[in-house]
């Protein structure tokens, strides 16, 4: 059944309103499998979605019709700031799955840093 015949457009267009995001950071949703042979390492990188273009490439993918002609694609631009790592957080494995054992701050941080944390 249609939702509008229930309670109308109005009410719809009201309840699903777009909104302002909750947090200004982002936050990472899903990592990559863990190689345990690999030292350390950075598993993700913080960025988020700045707007989208389009841009005009040259399709290089043999037995296409558009083999060696210029498409126009649709891409995301994802702005990604500066990075710094202010420590290193530590997990053990349990029944359930990974639990944060132990967080080490950097002793370089300035105070307006920690407030954040």
């Amino acid at each position: 059944s249609c939702i509008y015949a229930e309670f109308g457009k109005q009410w719809y267009q009201r309840r699903v309103r777009g909104k302002r995001c909750a947090r200004h950071r982002g936050k990472v949703k899903t990592f990559p499998k863990d190689d345990k042979s690999k030292p350390c390492h950075l598993t993700a990188f913080m960025g988020h979605k700045a707007g989208m273009t389009h841009i005009l490439r040259e399709v290089d993918r043999v037995g296409s019709r558009s083999h060696k002609k210029e498409v126009v694609e649709a891409v995301t631009i994802i702005e990604t700031p500066p990075m710094m790592a202010v420590g290193v957080v530590g997990y053990i494995e349990t029944p359930r799955g990974l639990r944060s054992f132990k967080t080490v701050f950097a002793q370089h941080i300035s105070d307006e840093c920690k407030r954040r944390f």
